[in-house]
């Protein structure tokens, strides 16, 4: 995959994609990343790249001419297919089943905002898609184009040592991770599960299942809101909860 990021300060995303999972696709030539920034496409001594915006109010609005050039420069070459994404609080929320859905494209922009935003023409002539983190605010669009690389990447065939680690992942199938445990065996009174010692691969699958069914109901009961449960889900959840006191799920 071509992942080319359009932002005015490229070195963040030089340097933090140089590390980890990205960094090792890069050098694997699974990914090829490139950066662009609007200042190179500016035509003042002082590579304006930002004015008033109209109608008042505080902040500055990124000009529509030098953002259009390094979108468009950003668009050369990639293949057909490729999707001009802008990282927005006004996108739909980015989630690991959007992050899948990207992995069969042929190439990714994904271009980052600063100060209060764009200026809405550049998303009518250009967006293909618009996404946002969350409820909250960050200083620029860096941070979340670094989120998505990362959470797209690590999907992509090969990147990974063992397929079996994607398929194991939080939210890969709408719950929490089961907890995990290394050596050794016993840490301050604390010991590992004694299920996952036994070598009972079954047992192992069922412990799992259930933790990762209790520990979604725990901290993130809206992901089970609308989830249609198997009988076995069902019944493991009910086991969980009453291990926790809290009785029987409702059907």
């Amino acid at each position: 995959m071509q992942i080319n990021v359009v932002s005015l300060f490229p070195d963040m995303i030089r340097e933090a994609a140089a590390y980890g999972v990205c960094g090792r696709a890069v050098e694997r030539q699974l990914v090829s990343l490139a950066c662009i920034n609007p200042r190179d496409f500016t035509e003042d001594a002082y590579q304006t790249v930002d004015d008033r915006p109209y109608g008042g109010g505080p902040g500055m609005v990124l000009k529509y001419e030098p953002m259009a050039r390094a979108i468009s420069a950003a668009q050369q070459g990639l293949p057909a297919g490729s999707r001009v994404v802008f990282l927005n609080p006004q996108g739909r929320v980015f989630d690991q089943s959007v992050a899948a859905e990207m992995t069969a494209l042929p190439g990714l922009i994904l271009i980052a905002g600063r100060y209060e935003g764009f200026d809405e023409r550049l998303i009518d002539r250009f967006a293909d898609d618009e996404l946002s983190l969350g409820d909250y605010v960050l200083s620029g669009g860096e941070a979340a184009a670094l989120v998505v690389m990362d959470a797209v990447i690590r999907l992509l065939p090969g990147v990974l040592g063992s397929p079996d680690s994607v398929e194991s992942e939080s939210f890969v199938d709408g719950l929490l991770d089961y907890p995990q445990y290394t050596r050794p065996e016993s840490i301050a009174g604390s010991d590992v599960p004694a299920v996952l010692q036994q070598g009972n691969h079954a047992a192992i699958r069922r412990w799992r299942l259930k933790q990762a069914l209790g520990r979604t109901w725990l901290r993130r009961p809206d992901l089970l809101e609308g989830r249609e449960l198997t009988q076995e889900e069902q019944a493991l959840l009910e086991e969980f909860r009453a291990d926790h006191g809290d009785g029987s799920v409702e059907n």
